[in-house]
């Protein structure tokens, strides 16, 4: 077999993914990964896979296709290749089979084909088009795999399409994540020295393949706090941002971005906010219901309040079976709109409080959701459930907050009818 001339040599997270059968396979990663080398081996073996087949290595334009790719699949590919043709970019190996190096700017090269393989390099920087509607056909009488690599740009089609191979219920699409550190033949003090030299941002774009837009500045990194130590003397309150439900979505819908039922948990005094806790995810209507229950069983609440919408109707007849079932009952607020605009209402609970330290996070595994969500705020990419969740509060919390007022001690009263 001519693969067996081939000295195929792979990372550890390389022969992870090319170990792995699922048909459409999504990458995200960190510059000097390895990315393409993994692509030229996928490119080379498949192709001897199936005499006189085609595939294809898009990258978004011909001139980046050819300076990433053509010296690489030369070279790991010399014991197979009966020729190759740079002015067009096609290299024929010895069972007949092509492979072709396209630029996604140039899609009308790539219609009318039938492919048996494709790879499309940094993905980001590619229209999503060229995939819907041009290669995505050409994959399908011959039910042609694919490989989707690149580093995030972003949230943008390919943060999109990750998240889809990452929701695990299309078993046709999976998707990786790795970052720089994850080649074991780069320097990691050559990664740390780059670190230093780099905006936090372009050093988790760039190295750790992190898929986070350029935040709004809207809440701001340095006002996070986070805190152990819970308050003296709170009253508990617990705000349901309720969305959609599993069991009705998967009837209703191929929509892979869903929303998150979100129940946060906030101790209030006169010092501020301390969010204790937030437990999110996608639920049927029992399950949420009996998530509600409990989390107000668990932390006892002064007051519970549940976003007023289609769901919320949907929600309550179980969540009252639960109460009467276990005699243990409480009041539930309706949570309101009252015609403000999400963002508005948003900025207006939880800027300032922000801003000014009267917010303190403990620590927990959602942490790391809830920020992404805060940091990213408003974007339409980015789920805003848990933040949404934390507004509602301030519709529930009643807090006055002291304050030192100093005593008049020259005051004359100037109208003696008025008083003052």
């Amino acid at each position: 077999m001519a693969e067996s001339a081939l000295d195929i040599k792979l990372l550890p997270w390389q022969q992870e993914v090319w170990n792995d059968p699922v048909r459409f396979k999504i990458v995200a990663a960190g510059r000097r990964t390895g990315k393409s080398r993994l692509a030229a081996w996928l490119l080379i073996v498949n192709a001897l896979q199936k005499d006189r087949s085609i595939v294809f290595y898009v990258a978004p334009t011909q001139g980046q296709a050819r300076d990433i790719m053509w010296d690489t699949l030369m070279d790991l590919g010399h014991p197979v290749i009966s020729s190759s043709h740079i002015n067009n970019l096609q290299i024929k190996l010895i069972n007949g089979s092509t492979i072709s190096l396209k630029g996604g700017d140039r899609p009308e090269t790539m219609r009318g084909v039938s492919l048996k393989f494709l790879v499309l390099d940094e993905y980001a920087d590619i229209k999503s088009e060229v995939w819907e509607q041009i290669l995505r056909p050409a994959l399908a009488d011959q039910k042609g795999q694919a490989l989707f690599i690149g580093t995030p740009m972003g949230r943008n089609h390919f943060y999109e399409l990750y998240k889809y191979g990452e929701f695990e219920e299309d078993p046709s699409y999976k998707s990786w994540h790795f970052t720089s550190y994850d080649n074991p033949l780069l320097d990691k003090e050559e990664i740390n020295s780059a670190k230093k030299s780099m905006s936090s941002y372009a050093f988790r774009q760039e190295f750790m393949a992190s898929f986070e837009a350029r935040g709004s500045e809207v809440f701001k990194e340095d006002w996070v706090k986070f805190s152990e130590e819970k308050p003296e003397n709170f009253d508990c309150y617990v705000a349901v941002d309720i969305s959609g439900f599993q069991d009705l979505i998967k009837k209703k819908t191929k929509n892979k971005r869903l929303d998150n039922t979100s129940i946060c948990v906030v101790f209030v005094n006169e010092d501020g906010w301390y969010v204790e806790n937030i437990v999110y995810g996608r639920w049927t209507v029992e399950e949420t219901a009996q998530k509600i229950f409990q989390v107000v069983k668990d932390y006892k609440p002064l007051c519970v309040g549940i976003e007023r919408c289609i769901s919320y109707q949907a929600v309550m007849p179980p969540l009252l079976d639960m109460m009467r079932r276990n005699n243990f009952f409480f009041h539930i607020e309706e949570l309101l709109h009252n015609n403000v605009k999400k963002i508005d209402r948003v900025i207006w609970a939880l800027q300032g409080r922000f801003e000014n330290g009267i917010i303190t996070l403990n620590k927990g595994a959602w942490n790391s959701r809830f920020l992404d969500e805060l940091f990213q705020f408003p974007d339409i990419l980015t789920h805003d459930d848990l933040v949404d969740s934390l507004a509602y509060i301030d519709q529930l919390a009643k807090v006055t907050y002291s304050g030192n007022y100093e005593e008049l001690s020259d005051f004359e009263i100037i109208d003696s009818v008025a008083g003052y």
